[in-house]
């Protein structure tokens, strides 16, 4: 199996994110995924940066793959869009199906990244047709229903996209259109202040209870846990899994890439360093309180 930093959902400093994916380019990571997905008024890197850095680490050998927005709002955001699929130097991880009629349009190869709608087999034939080379499945979309799918998709004899499974971090949840950050400080969205800049690893909500249960970024709503999907490394290469997602995170990211990648390498699967994924095993994302 290879290994993939997916994109960083989080808002980091400029110099922050540089020296991180500097030194992730000594990594034993095959693919990197670089722009951003949550919100286009983060800025501290903007497409020229993101574009340059992509060429950069390129000459390190690794798959480099521009990622786009998740939810597209604004004419400003699909000319980011139309820059980052116009280059043409590195596939294109597509959020949005904006982002995917782009690829289509203009023949670029994509991924199909997790916040698009892909639930059946013949979704994902349509999406072949289009460009697509490899699906990232959605955070809920577990075991059972990827064998189905699969199954069904394997039988109809189109060719078969790279499988790439989220198997490290905090899972994206859902996106909206108001700032839960901007909210939670009782500031204007268009007047937030980059609040999400103070919280390189988001901001926690507990329940009433005093409970820990989400993770607000922005316009994003994550899981509090982070998981990891290391333990069912079996049942991931008997699916056919390709590719293990790993989620930037700001503390200890290259012993989660190391821990991943003596697992891939071993015949044995390694013990659970984070929090079991429920959706995986068909069961509640997250383990309910006693």
């Amino acid at each position: 199996m290879k290994l993939s930093l997916g994109p960083l959902q989080y808002f980091w400093p400029r110099e922050r994110t540089l020296a991180f994916y500097r030194a992730a380019a000594h990594w034993p990571v095959d693919i990197i995924y670089l722009g951003e997905t949550v919100c286009s008024k983060r800025r501290e890197l903007r497409t020229s940066d993101w574009l340059s850095l992509a060429e950069e680490l390129s000459a390190s050998g690794k798959q480099i793959v521009l990622s786009t927005l998740a939810l597209i709002e604004a004419e400003s955001e699909l000319s980011v869009l139309d820059r980052q699929v116009s280059h043409g130097g590195f596939w294109i991880e597509a959020n949005d199906l904006s982002a995917v009629q782009l690829c289509r349009e203009k023949g670029r190869p994509f991924v199909a990244g997790p916040t698009l709608n892909v639930y059946n087999h013949r979704a994902l034939e349509m999406l072949v047709e289009d460009g697509l080379r490899r699906w990232v499945p959605g955070v809920e979309q577990g075991h059972a229903l990827l064998t189905e799918l699969m199954t069904a998709y394997r039988i109809s004899g189109a060719p078969v996209p790279e499988l790439e499974v989220i198997a490290w971090g905090r899972l994206p949840l859902a996106f909206s259109a108001r700032c839960f950050t901007a909210r939670a400080f009782d500031v204007p969205k268009d007047k937030c202040g980059f609040r999400c800049i103070e919280h390189p690893d988001g901001l926690s909500l507990s329940t009433r209870e005093g409970n820990p249960f989400l993770r607000i970024n922005g316009i994003s709503i994550q899981g509090e846990a982070i998981t990891d999907l290391g333990p069912e490394l079996p049942m991931l290469s008997g699916l056919g899994v390709d590719i293990l997602r790993m989620y930037p995170q700001p503390e200890g990211m290259e012993e989660v890439v190391l821990h991943f990648d003596a697992a891939r390498r071993s015949h044995l699967p390694p013990a659970r360093i984070g929090a079991r994924n429920g959706y995986w095993h068909g069961e509640a994302g997250m383990p309910l309180p006693a």
